[in-house]
């Protein structure tokens, strides 16, 4: 499955990453399902995994899929050493990031990098274009206070588009990853207001924190498919 420099596996419909996944087995059944990404957490909250668990969650680099870590605000050596000793495809950036660390990391790694755009209300964060030029895409994900992720909390859709219209001018062939409370029921209107090129899920194909419910995930991709058939 080709992919592009920033991380971004290449087709004619909206990718789904599959994010905070803690088990082999659901890891394996999103990949299965049509993922194009799978995400293991490093950043803290209750789907932390240890480097080994990770491994084995995520597997070894492939084709089919590409391998996603979220870390926070570890030391930018620490991320460095962790996305070579997985092997990662793809370091998404939830804590501190600017320009200087995401060229760092790619220069060190040769990895994509996803920087995190934390958004509340209807307006982007200070330097949001500077991480989309420099990384090439921006993960929007909705900010909760003590929280760097897997919420459950919906951005305002609608509210941000004139902000994701003007970044994408802006920012010529930026890539969006729509993330934040995305669920089976209501995907289809995030993809119809905001276009993205990514979806991003977590707790909302869960049965319980951090166990991937399999009929949550074929619902949530199937609605995918068909909302892509929709904008595109």
């Amino acid at each position: 499955m080709p992919e592009d420099a920033t991380g971004h596996v290449r087709t004619a419909t909206i990718a789904v990453k599959i994010c905070g996944l803690t088990r082999v087995g659901d890891a394996a059944h999103a990949a299965h399902t049509g993922a194009a990404y799978l995400g293991a957490i490093m950043a803290g909250g209750p789907r932390l995994l240890t480097l080994d668990r990770a491994r084995a969650v995520l597997g070894p680099r492939r084709h089919d899929v590409q391998r996603v870590v979220v870390f926070g605000e570890q030391h930018l050596d620490e991320v460095i050493v962790m996305v070579r000793a997985l092997d990662l495809d793809i370091a998404q950036m939830h804590g501190t990031c600017t320009p200087d660390v995401i060229e760092t990391i790619r220069r060190e790694t040769g990895r994509a990098v996803w920087p995190v755009l934390r958004v509340a209300g209807t307006t982007l964060p200070d330097g949001a274009a500077a991480l989309a030029a420099a990384a090439g895409v921006v993960v929007l994900d909705t900010h909760v206070l003590g929280q760097l992720g897997g919420t459950g909390v919906a951005l305002d859709w609608s509210g941000l588009q004139h902000a994701v219209l003007a970044l994408r001018a802006s920012v010529p062939g930026v890539r969006v990853v729509l993330a934040g409370g995305l669920r089976p029921a209501n995907v289809i209107d995030a993809v119809r207001l905001l276009s993205p090129d990514v979806v991003d899920v977590s707790s909302g194909v869960e049965s319980v924190t951090g166990v991937k419910d399999p009929v949550l995930v074929e619902q949530f991709v199937a609605a995918v498919r068909s909302a892509a058939g929709i904008q595109r």
